[in-house]
């Protein structure tokens, strides 16, 4: 029989069993620096799938393997997600893990608990099949995600002395095939004023106007932002708005904005920080990226600027290509290729450290961050097989 049929009949054997682990990692609460809980379940799906090695490293991330080869192929879920909303938008407990109608429901069904559930499936069915290229895949369980983009991986590469030579995002793709998306980073402009009795305000320098002047030539800025054939164009919005003033009687001597800022391919830290230095010339302001430095589940502390770089991987990368021809083998068909509109730890991956990767993942990205997410089952027996596949495919130099 051929490699590629015995990959499906076994996906397709495990279908409730990779059903219910991902209804177990929906039932535990599992927000940005609070996922112990759903770390250990997966650590326990893990070893009962007869996983080589699992180990939580001391961030808090949850790392499989199985191979014992140099080179290394990554395959990455986060394991966080962000919080319910309100709950009235809800038609069903957000922590319920039902199994219905063909889809397992609850928060972090799509983002992204859906891509550790199948890759446990991929582990299983990889032991079953008696793996034996010389190559180690790893499959992480990151934390944090939400809050930081990427800060796993940089811990890991750094500390844990993992560097993949090629890497999956199992974020959500609609089992569409993605290379790539912009990337994004976090400005903060902080402008100071002179107060005045609001009385005589010409007395004083109102620092709430000189941001609203800010705001409105930012608004103008993202208008005219370039964009890229395949990433499509960057993006600025003004998220958030703080002032201050020595009483509701006085001129604001003090104004913050915060932007979000996604950059587009040419795109760049220093020119991005140059657009808004140009636009607040003149102003006693200051313009800053911002630092990420909380504490994981563990205690442990560690951080990262929160610049996030833009990637994206040419569609005639072997990588890339490696994943087509997964597709193809298995589905009789070619992939549709494409690109996340969100950010995903691709960040680190390769838009620092270069490490090639592609993105394929049960569930449609329009349900992430949104009420009533659900998977369908069929994408999470997809993608336990296409992550087999692709291990089988893969040739790493």
């Amino acid at each position: 029989m051929a490699l590629s049929k015995k990959i499906l009949n076994l996906a397709e054997k495990y279908r409730g069993y990779t059903a219910e682990n991902l209804s177990k990692l929906v039932k535990i609460s599992s927000l940005s620096r609070q996922e112990e809980g759903v770390v250990k379940e997966l650590k326990r799906q893990m070893e009962e799938a007869g996983f080589d090695e699992v180990r939580v490293d001391p961030f808090g991330n949850v790392i499989g393997r199985v191979g014992s080869g140099k080179k290394i192929l990554a395959i990455d879920a986060h394991l966080d997600t962000v919080d319910v909303g309100n709950p009235e938008n809800w038609e069903f407990d957000p922590f319920s893990g039902e199994i219905k109608d063909g889809f397992v429901q609850g928060l972090g069904a799509v983002d992204q608990e859906g891509g550790a559930a199948a890759f446990v499936t991929t582990g299983r069915i990889l032991k079953e099949l008696g793996f034996d290229r010389d190559m180690s895949v790893y499959f992480v369980g990151s934390v944090m995600e939400e809050d930081c983009d990427g800060l796993c991986w940089k811990y890991i590469i750094e500390e844990d002395k993992i560097r993949p030579d090629a890497a999956i995002s199992t974020e959500p793709t609609n089992l569409n095939l993605y290379r790539g998306h912009r990337g994004r980073m976090e400005i903060e402009v902080t402008f100071k004023g002179f107060s005045a009795h609001a009385a005589a305000p010409e007395r004083g320098e109102n620092a709430i106007y000189m941001a609203s002047q800010a705001c409105l030539a930012i608004e103008k800025l993202n208008e005219r932002l370039k964009a890229d054939e395949f990433l499509g164009k960057g993006s600025v919005a003004v998220t958030a708005f703080v002032s201050g003033s020595p009483s509701l009687c006085a001129v604001a001597d003090y104004a913050r904005i915060h932007l979000d800022r996604r950059l587009t391919w040419g795109e760049t830290k220093e020119s991005a920080v140059a657009e808004i230095e140009r636009i607040v010339r003149g102003m006693e302001a200051t313009v800053e990226v911002l630092q990420y430095k909380e504490k994981s589940y563990t205690g442990l502390t560690y951080g990262m600027e929160k610049y996030f770089p833009t990637w994206k991987m040419p569609e005639n990368h072997p990588v890339v290509q490696t994943g087509v021809s997964a597709f193809r083998s298995l589905f009789g068909k070619d992939p549709k290729i494409g690109k996340w509109t969100f950010s995903t730890n691709g960040v680190t991956l390769n838009g620092l450290y270069g490490v090639p990767m592609i993105g394929f993942g049960p569930g449609n990205e329009v349900l992430a961050h949104t009420p009533n997410e659900r998977v369908p089952v069929d994408d999470l027996v997809k993608a336990s097989a296409f992550y087999a596949q692709f291990a089988y495919n893969i040739s790493i130099d």
